[in-house]
């Protein structure tokens, strides 16, 4: 008898033992993702968490569903060129949130114009539907317009930029620095989007993707006609077998050659632009200053 009972403990602590064995201490991740399951469960399905800021609950999910609906009735291919826009522009905004802007700056201008033509006139005619259809055209060109200004100044900062930094290039390059580590070397010592855009393809080329597929890319996100006519022509010297330094030297040259011709064009531009300030605004100015004085003793002697 005493026998049994003393087996039957050996048993019980031997079961014990292993069941504790079997259970261990859950990890920090898994207590964190229990207390998740355990969050989503106390939540009612359908119930708003009102610990939630009222934008993130409501306006974000509307917006949201304004826009995939606005981009689903698009065409793909202005989807597209207002994807390849903001990309030049440096992404000011999502695809979604430029549809939302283009949408809301239609309907807003359409519908002041609508409703001061109801508040003024009180019935629509034909001038009125006119003039909120001309405020409907405006909106829809404005973002369109604003856009293009936004990729014109980059552009204008990148070609500003290009020249010095083609220097720079060479100098590093002629010293004994190798392609890539004279491009990052640019990228350090310049700020602007061209420093961004190359350490941009930099990072690419880092990552595992080929040289000229990420120099292109770069060529294609800014849209500069004379960054990617020196692209290509860093491209060919490596398949050609050309020397690097060379390329980029005649490249420079070319490149400070373009700068002076602009810097001449633009200067004689200035006499023609400066014709119509001074025909509207500085010559009757100052016609009436100098016939002012007279106009008013003939005024006086024939009044006398």
């Amino acid at each position: 008898m005493l026998i049994g009972i003393i087996g039957f403990l050996v048993f019980l602590a031997i079961v014990s033992l292993v069941l504790g064995l079997g259970r261990r201490s859950p990890s920090v991740m898994e207590t964190r993702m229990q207390d998740f399951k355990t969050r989503a469960v106390e939540i009612v399905e359908g119930e708003a968490d009102l610990s939630v800021p009222f934008a993130d609950r409501v306006l974000a999910p509307g917006i949201e569903a304004l826009s995939n609906a606005a981009t689903s009735v698009l065409p793909a291919r202005v989807l597209a060129n207002i994807e390849k826009q903001l990309l030049r522009a440096g992404n000011p905004m999502t695809v979604n949130a430029y549809v939302v802007f283009w949408m809301l700056s239609v309907g807003l201008l359409s519908g002041f114009i609508l409703i001061s033509v109801v508040v003024v006139w009180g019935t629509i005619g034909v001038q009125q539907a006119g003039a909120v259809l001309l405020f409907g055209v405006v909106g829809w060109m404005l973002p369109g317009t604003w856009l293009k200004g936004r990729v014109k100044v980059r552009q204008k900062k990148v070609l500003k930029a290009l020249p010095d930094a083609l220097d720079l290039v060479t100098t590093c390059v002629e010293s004994g620095l190798g392609l890539d580590a004279a491009l990052a070397r640019v990228a350090e010592k310049s700020r602007g989007p061209l420093a961004i855009e190359l350490s941009n393809m930099l990072r690419d080329v880092a990552m595992g993707k080929m040289r000229r597929e990420a120099l292109t890319e770069m060529a294609d996100r800014l849209g500069v006609d004379e960054l990617t006519g020196f692209i290509n022509s860093i491209i060919q010297a490596e398949q050609l077998g050309v020397g690097i330094a060379r390329v980029l030297r005649v490249q420079s040259d070319q490149m400070r050659t373009r700068r002076r011709q602009a810097a001449e064009k633009t200067a004689h531009e200035a006499p023609i632009k400066m014709i119509f300030p001074l025909v509207l605004f500085i010559f009757p100015a100052f016609m009436l200053v100098i016939l002012g004085p007279a106009v008013i003793r003939i005024a006086t002697s024939f009044a006398s």
